[in-house]
């Protein structure tokens, strides 16, 4: 597969090769959205360069026959891209250490990468999400532990709603999350609700605690829409680690390149190199 680019003459910049190690883009897979091989393949083949992963979010791929969910997976792969679940481990959990094991053999059965330990729904102690970043580091997978401050988030919630279940102290969250790193974690995905979704105004305080305290190398924050990840990329440049719908991929990528954005962005956005 050619990667050779038009335009060759223009300026602008520039991006480590995967597989990245900073700038990583995830995008979402199914659901908004179905998407069979022919709509993977056509976003792989024209912006396959920019995607590092792939995540089938609310436990889509349960839904799929499998060897239809194989040929998405064996297809990411193709275009060296990780694939990654997405919210469903609060599901898994609620029915035992025998779901636990079987949903993680699974998923490195049908060929998952990354295992996302999302917690939305539930409340557990940290010393049993740590358990199961081990865990699944342990099976050879990459656990992506999440990390947010808004109780019931994953959801379709009100701001409201958000509001009534009230939000947990970041430090709490940064505290899990450090020992999610120390347990071998391969990033951390930090929950936008409470912090630039369902929200009145966005608690950029939190995110910039975020940053601070746990680095941005090993944070990926959720940046659903346009106005979020061009706010991540201003204030920590376009090599900030980010997910984002699929339908996205263009605008983002555009920013981190420095070549389009918004009148407050644009020509502000820029690298120097290698």
């Amino acid at each position: 597969m050619s990667n050779q680019k038009a335009f060759q003459g223009i300026r602008m910049n520039s991006r480590q090769e995967k597989p990245r190690t900073r700038g990583i883009t995830e995008i979402r897979g199914p659901y908004y959205s179905v998407m069979g091989k022919n709509y993977l393949q056509d976003i792989l083949e024209t912006m396959g360069d920019y995607v590092d992963s792939l995540k089938f979010a609310g436990g889509a791929f349960t839904l799929y026959p499998e060897d239809k969910l194989r040929e998405l997976i064996d297809l990411a792969h193709d275009y060296d891209v990780k694939v990654s679940t997405g919210g469903f481990m609060e599901t898994v959990v609620t029915q035992g250490p025998e779901a636990i094991d079987h949903y993680i053999s699974e998923c490195k059965r049908v060929g998952f990468d990354i295992i996302e330990i999302s917690t939305g729904f539930i409340t557990m102690p940290t010393d049993d999400i740590v358990r199961l970043v081990e865990k699944v580091q342990n099976a050879g997978l990459l656990a992506k532990p999440e990390i947010g401050v808004q109780f019931g988030a994953g959801g379709t919630n009100t701001v409201e709603q958000n509001e009534a279940e009230g939000i947990t102290d970041p430090a709490q969250a940064i505290e899990v999350g450090k020992r999610c790193l120390d347990a071998g974690a391969y990033m951390l995905m930090i929950e936008s609700e409470g912090i630039t979704e369902s929200v009145h105004t966005w608690r950029t305080e939190v995110a910039t605690q975020f940053a601070r305290e746990l680095g941005t190398e090993k944070v990926m924050f959720e940046a659903a829409d346009p106005d979020v990840f061009e706010w991540y990329i201003k204030n920590y440049g376009p090599e900030i680690n980010v997910f984002v719908d699929h339908s996205q991929i263009v605008q983002l990528e555009t920013l981190r390149r420095g070549t389009w954005g918004t009148k407050d962005l644009w020509g502000r956005v820029v690298t120097l190199g290698e």
